[in-house]
């Protein structure tokens, strides 16, 4: 629709919301949609006030993919290109966490939204698609961030088929946490930002770098950077509050009237 938002923007109680807004399209992911995701993540990393991103669409459809008539990465106004590489990169490395609320179909670069995000949740109902071999391509640059959740068993069967399957199976098979129902979904949502409150903003983004880091290097190289991680936080303002709030058997600072 002309002049309408590819996306829509907001923060309600410290989450920033991002909604893909092209219902009309089911949400498939065009030049222009993917950098104004981009600018949003963006936006909302440099806000003190964020503490959890969300990223969820608007109409019936989570997100049906790449956009073939305006695929990620053209120029778009005379804008630096992003490409959906860039994007999901962009997720990976957030310093705040990332929730997927999938609010419905999620196929090909749909589900690389999912995989790459620090928490899914779906409803039960979504469908979702590695549809690539179906038109001829194959799930390349997905395939980065949705095998490490699904494993070679899961990813080999429905990258070759392109079968469909729900989100209770992603659930099963580890693509996302939480499968709930439609009427669930976003109260879902808001537990899993509850509890991302209750934790230190400091301590958040350094368990997030954790993972992300643990998972990529050995054992050994593991031990050697966890030790001086571990000290750095234990020696931090934040992990000082949280211990002696733990001894006084009060809530820490961060910790708002109402929350816990």
């Amino acid at each position: 629709m002309a002049g309408q938002e590819t996306t829509l923007y907001s923060i309600k109680e410290g989450a920033a919301w991002i909604t893909l807004n092209r219902p009309e399209a089911r949400n498939a992911l065009s030049a222009e949609l993917v950098n104004e995701m981009y600018a949003h993540l963006t936006a909302a990393n440099n806000d003190e006030e964020v503490r959890s991103i969300i990223i969820t669409g608007a109409g019936t459809a989570f997100c049906s993919g790449a956009d073939l008539k305006s695929p990620p990465g053209e120029l778009v106004a005379g804008q630096q290109a992003i490409t959906y590489p860039d994007l999901l990169d962009a997720i990976l490395k957030s310093e705040k966490p990332v929730i997927t609320a999938v609010n419905g179909p999620a196929f090909a670069g749909g589900i690389g939204l999912v995989a790459a995000a620090d928490i899914a949740i779906t409803t039960t109902e979504a469908i979702y698609s590695f549809s690539e071999v179906r038109i001829g391509v194959i799930p390349a640059v997905i395939a980065v961030v949705c095998i490490p959740k699904l494993g070679t068993h899961h990813a080999m069967k429905l990258f070759l088929t392109g079968e469909r399957f729900n989100g209770a199976d992603a659930e099963k098979m580890g693509l996302t946490h939480r499968a709930v129902t439609a009427e669930d979904l976003m109260s879902a949502v808001q537990e899993e930002i509850d509890m991302i409150n209750l934790g230190g903003p400091l301590a958040v983004k350094e368990a997030k770098k954790l993972v992300r880091r643990i998972s990529e290097i050995s054992v050994a190289k593991g031990f050697e950077e966890a030790g001086p991680w571990s000290k750095r936080l234990f020696e931090s303002e934040e992990g000082t509050e949280g211990m002696a709030a733990f001894r006084e058997k009060r809530k820490p600072s961060w910790v708002k009237d109402g929350e816990g």
